[in-house]
C-alpha cells in the first residue's frame, strides 16, 4: 500500500523543544532555545533552520549524516549553535547573546531529513524577556496548606474519638444490660416467683 508508506515516513520525523514550549531570560543574559529532533530510519543530508516570529532566518545548517557534526550555512552574529548529533541526542540547540526585550516572541525549530523524502517537522518555543527575575512569594499558598492540613488533622481526631466514645458508651450499655438480667433473676428468687428458690423448696413434713 503506497499510501500507508507515505504515511508512515512523514511521521517518522519528530522535532522536539521539550516537556515546555516556554522560556523566561533576563534582559541583557544569554539564553538557550532547545531543540532536538528523532527519526525512525536515521537521516541524511538534513536541513534545519531557526526562524523568529515565523520568517526572520536566525540559523541555517545542514548535516551530512551521524557521522558528521552539523555546518553552518548561515546565522545571526548573536546566535550560536551548541548542539551535537554524532552522540546519542540529535541536538540543535542555539544560545541567544545578549537578549533584548525586542527578542521575545515565538522561535520556530525547522528539519527538513533528505533520507526521509525531505519529511518535514517543526517545533515552536516562546520567549519572554523580564528585567529581573521576581521571586514567588509561596508565603500565602503555605499559610492557606498550612490551614488545610490542620482542619483535615482536626476532622480525623474528632473522628477517631467519636468512635472511641461511640465504642465506650456501646461496652458500658451491654454491661448495663447484663446487670439488669442478673438483678431481675435476683428479684424473681426474692419474691418466689416461678423459677424461684421458693418453688425448689421440700414440703413441709407432716
Amino acid at each position: 500500500l503506497p499510501g500507508l508508506h507515505v504515511f508512515a515516513i512523514a511521521f517518522a520525523l519528530e522535532v522536539s523543544v521539550g516537556k515546555t514550549n516556554t522560556v523566561m531570560a533576563l534582559n541583557n543574559s544569554d539564553v538557550l532555545l532547545p531543540c532536538t529532533f528523532t527519526t525512525c530510519i536515521g537521516f541524511q543530508d538534513l536541513i534545519f533552520t531557526w526562524y523568529f516570529n515565523s520568517t526572520e532566518m536566525i540559523y541555517h545548517g545542514t548535516i551530512k549524516n551521524k557521522a558528521s557534526e552539523p555546518s553552518l550555512v548561515g546565522r545571526n552574529p548573536r546566535v550560536e549553535f551548541v548542539g551535537s548529533t554524532t552522540g546519542k541526542d540529535n541536538n540543535i540547540s542555539i544560545v541567544l547573546k545578549n537578549v533584548e526585550f525586542s527578542d521575545a516572541g515565538k522561535y520556530t525549530c525547522h528539519v527538513k531529513n533528505g533520507k526521509e523524502k525531505n519529511a518535514q517537522h517543526n517545533a515552536t518555543i516562546f520567549l519572554t524577556v523580564v528585567q529581573k527575575m521576581v521571586e514567588t512569594d509561596n508565603t500565602v499558598t503555605l499559610i492557606i496548606v498550612g490551614v488545610v492540613g490542620g482542619l483535615i488533622g482536626l476532622l480525623i481526631l474528632f473522628m477517631l474519638i467519636k468512635r472511641v466514645v461511640l465504642f465506650i458508651i456501646k461496652k458500658t450499655q451491654d454491661g448495663k444490660k447484663e446487670c439488669l438480667v442478673s438483678s431481675s433473676g435476683n428479684d424473681n428468687t426474692e419474691n418466689g416467683l416461678a423459677g424461684s428458690k421458693a418453688e425448689q423448696k421440700a414440703p413441709p413434713k407432716a
